[in-house]
């Protein structure tokens, strides 16, 4: 191979590897065999437009299905009873929190969701349905129908994004936006959250341990991430860095070159 064609190959390979290098490293300051506490028993929390599937069973089914309005499914055994574990109520609309974080459940009327976490919602309609003396053992299931996010900014795709259930982190959602850009900048990585009527941003740093500790590690229903990407003065202060990389890497491979083929 003609020498000068060699080393223009290299020197563009060189070029291309050192301008496209992400330079960050995530949970950078974690070390390995310590233990760091997470909150296992974290749950989502109801706001206005979610809709929310809700069940309600009992050990006598025909009790449950007043609960059921959009109709459900009950197998019957082969003894010809109807079991709690063989009893499916579907509710397939489910239901919508309006405005005013109300959802109107049947025979139990206007029922105030909003800021109420999954298992809470559980615990009132069960109250309500005993306290009403409708039934004494009702069953209830609640799972969200249209929980969804939106990243925007450095990440390899913007979009907005849903959730089978209702469990994601920052970071998940992070990869499935397609990973962090090179122009990203790691410490300025923004949740913004509508809670009470009034919008709340979190600034979170991915490189470092601390963002398990934040309030918006655990995402929330219509979550905003803003990935910020580097200012222009950043990206000439990185651009000059680059160059500088690039040179020096250049004129040691064409030095190791000369003295190989010498």
């Amino acid at each position: 191979m003609n020498k000068k064609l060699l080393l223009a190959s290299l020197l563009a390979v060189l070029l291309f590897s050192s301008c496209s290098r992400k330079s960050y490293v995530y949970l950078q300051d974690m070390k390995g065999g310590t233990g760091y506490p997470y909150e296992s028993n974290y749950e989502a929390v109801v706001h206005r437009d979610d809709r929310l599937s809700i069940t309600v069973s009992s050990k006598n089914p025909e009790l449950a299905i007043p609960f059921n309005i959009y109709g459900g499914t009950f197998r019957v055994g082969e003894d010809g009873n109807v079991s709690a574990s063989s009893t499916t109520h579907v509710n397939e609309k489910g239901y919508r929190v309006d405005v005013e974080g109300n959802i109107d459940f049947p025979i139990l009327g206007k029922l105030h969701v909003e800021g109420l976490k999954v298992s809470e919602v559980v615990n009132l309609i069960k109250r309500k349905i005993i306290e009403g003396s409708y039934m004494n053992d009702p069953i209830v299931a609640v799972e969200f129908l249209n929980f969804k996010y939106t990243v925007l900014g450095a990440v390899g795709h913007n979009g907005t994004f849903s959730v089978d259930g209702d469990r994601i982190t920052l970071l998940e959602a992070i990869a499935n936006a397609g990973d962090l850009t090179a122009k990203a900048r790691t410490d300025r990585v923004t949740v913004i959250r509508e809670m009470n009527g009034e919008r709340r941003m979190y600034i979170n740093d991915i490189t470092s341990k601390d963002v398990f500790d934040s309030p918006a590690f655990y995402l929330q229903q219509n979550d905003i991430v803003y990935v910020e990407p580097k200012y222009k003065k950043k990206d000439n202060e990185d651009r000059g860095w680059q160059i500088g990389t690039t040179l020096l890497s250049a004129i040691t491979a064409v030095c190791s070159i000369l003295w190989a083929i010498k």
